[in-house]
């Protein structure tokens, strides 16, 4: 039987809800059809060692983002890369910090661990943005490792540099870690106030600000490849040794298929991520307008990610309003109270254009007719 020590309520969701005709719940960017990632059939093969990860993609990610080899740990998506962490780093009795709004499997992996899970706020008064002083609050003597998402899931927001430097001198102090989960973060390509949307070079990664911080990411989010399952640790070469030895007895290695053509896309990552940002400007466009006619919501704008996360204003409680948007108009969103904000609600943009108009179409309707 499942033990709710280790329940993520969201995930057994996302697998069990039906399937709507316009998805606004997910946040992957559109799925790469085969042909558009070029060359994949011909690298297809089932043979190569991959024993700590595919050389060439070892390489390809650390060159990505400048790190040397050493430092790169490869895993099954993101959320292996986040368990892989959890399972290197802490040990029966230690606490782990978690920003709240948060993403549930990020709560689940410390306590199947046998960790403790202590809170820290991310609110919307203060924009959903990183406060040090809450995490320096939140702080026990047990603390081993700090877990934030930067873009925020469920709210797009990024992690001010100032702040992310605090909260790693704060870690540093305690002897801790800190888990940057940047899954979303070169999606933040398609938002024009933040860099060039053709520009694919992704910002520094935390793990880039020294040894006490992880960084985790994976070509899910932002270039449409999750059919790959290709997730990646960025960490000091010390760390990674510990990640790889923690691999050995969770699942040795990775898919050589999989690794091989991740290899490929890391290759074509510029062309990738430019379909990504032309795709997410027109449909991070159609969401603003949308939300900015609508009086009853209100939200923390994103500067990043694939996803937003309004409040439905005099409502406590969302679910209602989602189950309603599903079972009556084949539209699905995520009730907020899966992030522990249940008067907001998560919708993804970075499906196909007219999937999202239509879903749109149907959200308004049903915010016209006060379906909550």
């Amino acid at each position: 039987m499942t033990s709710l020590r280790f329940h993520a309520p969201y995930m057994e969701w996302a697998k069990t809800r039906p399937s709507p005709r316009f998805d606004l719940a997910g946040s992957n960017v559109l799925t790469c059809s085969i042909d558009e990632l070029t060359g994949a059939r011909d690298a297809l093969a089932l043979d190569g060692r991959n024993d700590n990860g595919y050389v060439p993609l070892v390489e390809s990610i650390a060159a990505r983002y400048g790190v040397l080899p050493a430092q790169v740990t490869t895993a099954q998506g993101a959320s292996g890369a986040n368990f892989l962490v959890c399972a290197a780093l802490l040990e029966p009795g230690d606490e782990v910090l978690v920003e709240r709004p948060g993403y549930d499997p990020l709560l689940g992996a410390p306590r199947l661990l046998g960790a403790g899970v202590v809170r820290f706020d991310r609110d919307f008064a203060g924009g959903f943005a990183l406060d040090p002083d809450r995490v320096r609050r939140a702080l026990t003597p047990r603390t081993r490792l700090i877990i934030i998402t930067s873009p925020h899931n469920p709210t797009g927001v990024v992690v001010e540099d100032d702040a992310l430097d605090e909260v790693g001198r704060i870690a540093a102090a305690q002897g801790a870690h800190v888990l940057v989960d940047e899954v979303y973060l070169d999606a933040s390509a398609a938002v024009p106030e933040n860099r060039d949307a053709t520009d694919a070079a992704p910002t520094l990664t935390a793990a880039g600000r020294g040894g006490v911080f992880l960084t985790t990411s994976s070509l899910t989010k932002s270039y449409g490849l999750a059919g790959l399952r290709c997730g990646w640790i960025l960490s000091s070469a010390a760390v990674a040794e510990r990640l790889r030895r923690a691999r050995d007895v969770i699942d040795g290695s990775g898919s050589i298929v999989t690794e091989r053509l991740a290899t490929l896309a890391f290759s074509q990552l510029d062309r990738l991520i430019a379909r990504s940002a032309a795709l997410l400007a027109v449909n991070g466009a159609l969401v603003r307008t949308f939300l900015h006619a609508r009086s009853e919501l209100e939200l923390v704008e994103p500067r990043g990610g694939t996803v937003v996360f309004p409040r439905l204003l005099d409502v406590a409680d969302t679910s209602r309003f989602a189950d309603r948007l599903l079972n009556e108009r084949a539209t699905a969103i995520v009730p907020g109270h899966f992030f522990e904000a249940p008067a907001h609600f998560r919708v993804g943009f970075g499906g196909a254009t007219d999937a999202l108009r239509g879903g749109l179409e149907a959200l308004t309707a049903a915010l016209d007719a006060r379906e909550w």
